[in-house]
């Protein structure tokens, strides 16, 4: 009878062992998948960066985000406003360096709904003019002031 009842008790406790395991390692259980859809929106992408794998981080961020969008035209607007150190990547002169880079860039305004608008003063800052830059980069004359119109003029929703 002891022999049964130690058994029984044994067989009770090892699943409530087995989840206090469980529960050290993963306290709160896992994760789960919440299949979202996303509609189409306005989006303004703020981005001063100083590193070729932070500004590849930017375009995969701006290309998944167009592809959840749909590549929509006509309900989804992405634009992506540089002032920072990238500028020196955007350069005419540096395209043999960058020049994965640029091409991806510009694949992505060939889709119609992103732009890549650049902060002409930050560029000054670079000692960069407009004639100096990629031709599918729009000069603006400041950053911050661009990047305020979007959010309040064309309801974009801010990024970065």
């Amino acid at each position: 009878m002891k022999t049964i009842l130690g058994l029984l008790f044994a067989s009770l406790l090892l699943p409530f062992s087995l989840l206090l395991a469980a529960d050290v390692n993963a306290p709160w259980g896992q994760a789960k998948l919440d299949n979202v859809e996303y509609k189409p929106n306005k989006v303004v992408f703020d981005v001063a960066v100083s590193s070729v794998g932070a500004i590849t981080s930017v375009l995969d961020r701006v290309s998944f985000l167009n592809t959840l969008y749909e590549a929509d035209p006509f309900e989804s607007s992405i634009v992506v406003v540089l002032h920072g150190n990238e500028i020196p990547f955007f350069a005419i002169k540096n395209y043999a360096q960058y020049k994965g880079i640029m091409n991806r860039a510009q694949s992505l305004v060939n889709n119609g709904n992103i732009r890549f608008r650049m902060c002409k003063l930050a560029a000054q800052g670079h000692s960069f003019k407009p004639k100096d830059i990629h031709g599918f980069v729009e000069m603006v004359p400041m950053a911050d002031a661009e990047i305020v119109r979007l959010q309040r003029e064309e309801q974009h929703a801010y990024m970065q």
